[in-house]
């Protein structure tokens, strides 16, 4: 059975972009693993598990605690993440969450020729966001999980859905939101 990665970065009980999401794990096929990242303890990088991270990477020792989330990650064969548009970009504990998971020698390693090669299994990432005023072309947080889904884990596809200028007035929210549900909804997900 595909394994399905949830990676929740909503912070919103009400969040239109959980809403979003939830719609799209309706249409997965899978046995889905949420992850929420505001319940875990996740932490920028220090010094100290800098070092730790280093001395385990050059002993080739994935299985300690610090790649609890690199190990999920390369495990799912596909991959959905909620995260609004804050600031032009996505709630900052999903940086740190990259942060841990991005690790030479188990989410991708580099050619001889100082490549980096992707090491995951999934094959797609589905990005799912909202915002509150408009996107320029595409949000600037797809473009950042895009580029290091291509570039670093070996993920080539990697699909968005979006809402925005939720919060402008005089615009109907609710009908904006039901387009993208729709969206969704014929999506060839």
């Amino acid at each position: 059975m595909k394994k399905i990665l949830f990676i929740n970065s909503c912070i919103r009980p009400n969040s239109r972009t959980l809403l979003l999401a939830k719609e799209v794990l309706k249409r997965l096929d899978g046995e889905i693993e949420e992850l929420n990242l505001c319940n875990e303890n996740l932490r920028p990088l220090d010094w100290s598990q800098l070092e730790e991270r280093d001395r385990l990477i050059m002993q080739k020792d994935f299985s300690a605690p610090i790649f609890k989330y690199a190990n999920q990650f390369i495990n799912a064969d596909e991959i959905l993440i909620a995260a609004p548009c804050w600031d032009l970009a996505f709630p900052s504990i999903l940086r740190v969450y990259f942060e841990h998971i991005t690790v030479t020698g188990l989410t991708f390693k580099y050619s001889p020729e100082g490549i980096p090669t992707g090491l995951c299994n999934a094959n797609r990432i589905i990005y799912v966001t909202t915002s509150g005023g408009p996107f320029s072309n595409q949000p600037l947080g797809y473009n950042y999980i895009k580029d290091i889904a291509n570039a670093l884990y070996g993920i080539p596809n990697v699909l968005c859905f979006k809402a925005e200028n939720l919060d402008i007035k005089g615009v109907d929210a609710e009908n904006i939101m039901q387009k993208a549900i729709k969206d969704i909804k014929t999506a060839n997900i």
